[in-house]
């Protein structure tokens, strides 16, 4: 099944999207991976979501990832007595260590390490920012605040911190127990919540040893402050809006989106937009003409892919919203316009010979007008930096190892194909030309261009390029 988009969809499953027959819809309407968050999902229905999703995979014969999404470090307060209260702008209310139930001039605040790090000055924001306080007296046992934004306030309501330093780690026990149980079922990618800094996404990959790919959640400030560290570490990039906007001046995220995208793409590392893309179509089967606009940016910003939260995992319309995103990013890449404004973009290569290779082929492809560019990959590092390129021209990565093959399927315009290894040379050469002309993208008489590292099957040696003719039946020749 081939896409006629370059940006890929990423969608969220939930109640309702967890049978065999939706995410077979969801996947036709244009979904190339999955994500199951673990803020809601129990190991035995996570291993039931992998295993139908691995179904549908087999089915189609094309490369689905999975990505796992771990809850993170959630930081609530404690109970109140009556189970909620008003907070009244200009009060003063405490948060401390006292268990006891609270009232209208204190709460229990479960976390000594947020008491430890709070300085008078700093924010602390509740219930997803709709009340705001100010710090302003505060020790190990408690912090006394005033409120600048008040509101209702009920039990195990969330607190975010924009302006501390936590020295905690991004993965909790629960974390790591989720972790654990998702890479024992072979899942593709693990997003990283509440990363803080490049050490919280180093401590996962110690833990991952190789068996997933990371992805880290940028929504905290504590880590745009860090980013560089951060993409460097990370295997890709989620710009997670909505927490970023809570912790964050809302207005501050657009800009900042477009930074962290391009940021990433310098960096050859897959970028995903997420968070409230169509969040209308939870309840409605048609976009605001805002959101329509808003998953247009990120086409247009060449980010890797877009992701569905709520929409297709409790939504009313989960393949309605996949199908809509899918239009849109076949429109935007139609658009005359996107080419010049990916072109602008276009990060210079790095001094190294797979970028330059990548850089060559692109160049090459477009002069010429060709209708593909191949990669044969054994890690899927080939296509990537090919990827980084952003090519007019499709990209087909045929790679032997169907675990790169899975982990491609976040990576932009690239169409991964799983195949034996090539002999030689002439042999792969000539099965890229079978297998880009099995799948529609190019016909008999065009010529494609192929990219390889020689020797063949040893990670990172993309140092090949060749221009081949396709014959009558497929098969390519130099």
């Amino acid at each position: 099944m081939r896409r006629l988009r370059r940006i890929k969809i990423l969608a969220t499953l939930g109640p309702a999207s967890s049978d065999l027959a939706m995410i077979r819809r969801l996947f036709e309407a244009g979904a190339d991976l999955f994500r199951i968050n673990m803020s809601h999902t129990p190991h035995d229905k996570m291993r039931e979501l992998v295993a139908t999703i691995r179904n549908v995979e087999s089915s189609y014969g094309r490369p689905i990832g999975i990505l796992v999404d771990l809850q993170g470090p959630k930081l609530r307060l404690g109970a109140f007595a009556e189970g909620s209260v008003q907070l009244q702008n200009g009060q003063t209310f405490t948060l401390d260590s006292d268990k006891a139930p609270g009232d209208a001039t204190r709460v229990h605040l479960p976390h000594p390490e947020i008491l430890a790090a709070l300085r008078p000055g700093h924010a602390l924001l509740l219930d997803d920012g709709k009340v705001r306080l100010i710090a302003e007296e505060t020790s190990k046992q408690h912090a006394v605040t005033r409120v600048v934004v008040g509101g209702k306030m009920s039990d195990r309501k969330g607190v975010s911190l924009p302006d501390t330093d936590l020295p905690v780690s991004a993965m909790t026990p629960k974390d790591r127990a989720d972790l654990e149980a998702a890479l024992v079922t072979g899942v593709d990618w693990i997003a990283l919540s509440f990363v803080q800094r490049a050490d919280d996404v180093l401590e996962a990959k110690k833990m991952i040893r190789g068996r997933a790919a990371v992805m880290a959640k940028i929504e905290k400030p504590q880590a745009i402050d860090r980013l560089a560290d951060i993409i460097e570490a990370s295997d890709a990039l989620m710009v997670a809006r909505g927490d970023l906007g809570v912790e964050l001046p809302l207005e501050r995220v657009p800009s900042l989106q477009k930074q962290m995208t391009r940021m990433a793409r310098r960096a050859g590392k897959p970028v995903v937009i997420a968070t409230q893309m169509l969040e209308s179509m939870i309840q409605s089967p048609v976009p605001t003409r805002a959101e329509v606009s808003d998953v247009a940016t990120a086409v247009y910003e060449g980010a890797d892919a877009i992701m569905l939260s709520a929409e297709s995992a409790a939504g009313k319309f989960p393949v309605e919203a996949v199908s809509t995103m899918n239009r849109i990013g076949e429109e935007v890449e139609r658009d005359p316009t996107y080419r010049s404004v990916i072109m602008a973009q276009r990060p210079a290569p790095e001094a190294t010979a797979g970028d330059a290779i990548a850089d060559a082929a692109r160049q090459i492809a477009e002069t010429l007008d060709l209708p593909a560019l191949i990669c044969w990959t054994s890690s899927g590092s080939t296509a990537v930096r090919v990827a980084r390129e952003r090519p007019k021209p499709p990209i087909v990565a045929i790679t032997p190892n169907i675990t790169a093959g899975r982990r491609l399927a976040v990576a932009w315009g690239v169409h991964c194909v799983v195949a034996e290894d090539a002999r030689d040379q002439d042999d792969m050469v000539s099965r890229a030309g079978q297998i880009a002309f099995r799948d529609g993208f190019v016909r008999a008489g065009q010529r494609v261009l192929i990219v390889a590292g020689v020797p063949l099957g040893i990670p990172g040696t993309t140092n090949m390029v060749r221009i081949a003719s396709v014959g009558p039946e497929g098969d390519a020749n130099m």
